[in-house]
């Protein structure tokens, strides 16, 4: 298994992302249920998110984010993902 830091930089169609955002947030839900996504949260500025997932590649990874309601919705106005090799602390 793989992690990956993934950084969400949020359009500036507030209203959208807004509605949007309960069916994101229970599609996250239930990533976290089958162990895929691992923390989630916006920044405290509203400005973006990080989310920590572990799958297999990043093939899977991209999958999920495609899956993400946030994707068809267009409310990501960019994404940023980065392999995340863990050293220390309670997920390495």
């Amino acid at each position: 298994m793989a992690r990956f830091a993934v950084e969400l930089v949020f359009g500036d169609d507030q209203e959208a992302r807004l509605a949007v955002r309960p069916a994101h947030r229970e599609y996250l839900s239930g990533l976290v249920a089958k162990g895929v996504l691992l923390v989630a949260g916006p920044w405290a500025d509203q400005t973006g998110a990080l989310l920590v997932y572990e799958v297999a590649d990043e093939a899977e990874l991209r999958e999920v984010l495609a899956a993400d309601p946030y994707t068809p919705a267009g409310v990501v106005a960019a994404t940023r993902v980065h392999e995340w090799q863990t050293l220390t602390g309670t997920w390495a």
